[in-house]
């Protein structure tokens, strides 16, 4: 997969080296020389070019990439590089970063942005689920499907610690994802259990969470 970074910063440089890990191809663009570190990571390509211009982006042929990620410390470039790279690229994936929650309406389909990611949201979101047992937590927003990813830790007195996956009557349009537990990370299986301090990850509807909630957790 290739992956466009617009934002050299920390963030990008971070998110950069985790695809290459896992095989991917990355090239990161910034405006700023300061910000142009290839030894920071040498097996990305780099471009130092203004990701909010046109020519810029033809520069980096932007229509051969899969996703193109808008990681700059500026929403207002994060916006128009995903409105840019969807509309004139026609990228089929596009991830905005969000660094100021009071932005966080913006960064929609109108503005040609698949997936959001809002720091301060996931951070307050990772305190939540510190803190809360039995609570659904939302971690992230997928705008184009109108769904949520959200975490639910299980009670100790969930009415379905013990049972099956396959045994839950889970509300429609619900899909666990994914089982924490151990520090590992299980696979929802027909036949695996679920049990006291689980963390489940489930893609939902907002409508949908409300009766999650419920169904899970008996002081709902």
């Amino acid at each position: 997969m290739r992956v466009v970074i617009a934002g050299a910063g920390a963030v990008g440089r971070s998110v950069a080296q985790e695809l290459i890990d896992n095989g991917h191809s990355v090239l990161l663009i910034d405006k700023s020389p300061a910000s142009i570190r290839a030894d920071a990571v040498p097996d990305a390509q780099w471009l130092l070019a203004d990701a909010c211009e046109l020519s810029s982006l033809e520069e980096a042929q932007l229509e051969s990439c899969d996703v193109v990620i808008a990681s700059t410390g500026d929403d207002k470039a994060n916006l128009v590089i995903s409105l840019l790279a969807k509309t004139e690229f026609a990228v089929p994936r596009t991830v905005g970063r969000v660094n100021h929650p009071s932005n966080e309406w913006l960064f929609s389909e109108s503005w040609g942005v698949d997936v959001s990611v809002s720091t301060p949201r996931i951070m307050s979101a990772l305190v939540e689920e510190a803190v809360t047992v039995g609570d659904l937590v939302r971690l992230f927003t997928f705008r184009q499907s109108n769904t949520n990813l959200v975490e639910l830790t299980m009670p100790a007195d969930s009415p379905f610690i013990g049972k099956r996956v396959s045994e839950v009557p889970w509300p429609d349009d619900v899909i666990l994802v994914a089982i924490l537990r151990d520090n590992a990370i299980e696979t929802p299986d027909a036949d695996r259990s679920l049990e006291s301090g689980d963390e489940l990850l489930f893609v939902t509807p907002e409508d949908a969470e409300d009766h999650l909630g419920e169904l899970l957790s008996p002081k709902h």
